[in-house]
């Protein structure tokens, strides 16, 4: 409960400017802007995904003329559900919470993210380096860190590389990768599912992979269906033009993610292979 009311706390300014779901993109009249509430998964705490996202709510303002606000989730579940409710009217979505919210809503993707110029990821699967596990195997009765209990895609992801999660010890849920990445190189865990671009920054403090999957198709930045398609392609093109070839690109993304290096259109077949992916894990 303490954990809640800080979260509560921490984005109650924001939330208390958002509009009612009805009103969300009907409200330009005048020179008043069409508001554009933005979600996203939780992959941060609160105080530290509200300054991520600011920039890039300001860059779409600016970009677009519309009235882009930033409402951050607790967790997976919330950032579906908001944009399935019209809390939210874009989200910034892991490809399983996507599809979620794709098949409960019909929710509509619009960008992915690049890196290297392509929209996809991997998950890796990290230890401390100097442990003596050198490969996915030798982590079978040891201690093993995962994100967001909901994250099919991470349990997947490990099962991929030989590993049965009833396997390891002990399994927490740290929700952040950031947080996965900390304990492993503290010896609570004695390995932990990553992002790649996260194992990256923690490779110089001694976090060393040991296993990864195939690129995966990448995050996604999803629309209600309901969306005006002027509004929906006003957000399109703005992203796409984000690049970190420009000064303003740089900062904006940066501040994002500074693994990130531009936007990629894409389209629902894209995620296919995460469907097939986690299919045996879905209830």
């Amino acid at each position: 409960m303490i954990a809640v009311r800080h979260f509560l706390l921490a984005a109650a300014t924001l939330w208390a400017c958002v509009l009612p779901a009805s009103k969300a993109v009907a409200a330009g009249h005048g020179t008043t802007p069409v508001a554009v509430t933005m979600g996203s998964v939780a992959m941060d705490i609160p105080v530290e995904m509200i300054r991520r996202m600011s920039a890039l709510t300001n860059y779409l303002a600016l970009s677009t003329n519309l009235g882009v606000r930033f409402r951050p989730s607790p967790n997976l579940g919330s950032a579906v559900d908001d944009l399935g409710r019209g809390q939210t009217q874009i989200a910034y979505l892991t490809p399983v919470a996507y599809i979620e919210a794709h098949r409960k809503y019909g929710v509509v993707p619009l960008v992915a993210p690049t890196m290297h110029g392509h929209p996809s990821f991997s998950l890796v699967v990290g230890v401390k380096a100097g442990s003596g596990i050198a490969t996915p195997a030798g982590l079978k009765g040891k201690r093993f860190a995962f994100g967001d209990e909901k994250a099919l895609l991470q349990k997947a992801a490990v099962e991929s590389m030989g590993l049965k999660v009833a396997e390891f010890s002990e399994i927490a849920y740290l929700k952040h990768y950031d947080n996965i990445a900390k304990a492993v190189l503290a010896g609570d865990f004695d390995g932990g599912i990553l992002k790649d671009s996260v194992a990256d920054e923690f490779r110089a403090k001694g976090l060393r992979v040991i296993g990864s999957t195939p690129p995966l198709p990448s995050y996604v930045f999803a629309v209600r269906a309901d969306m005006p398609v002027a509004v929906r392609n006003k957000l399109r093109d703005a992203l796409l033009a984000l690049k970190k070839s420009s000064p303003d690109g740089v900062a904006t993304l940066e501040a994002f993610d500074a693994a990130y290096d531009g936007f990629a259109a894409v389209d629902d077949k894209s995620y296919d292979p995460v469907r097939a992916l986690i299919q045996p894990y879905q209830k």
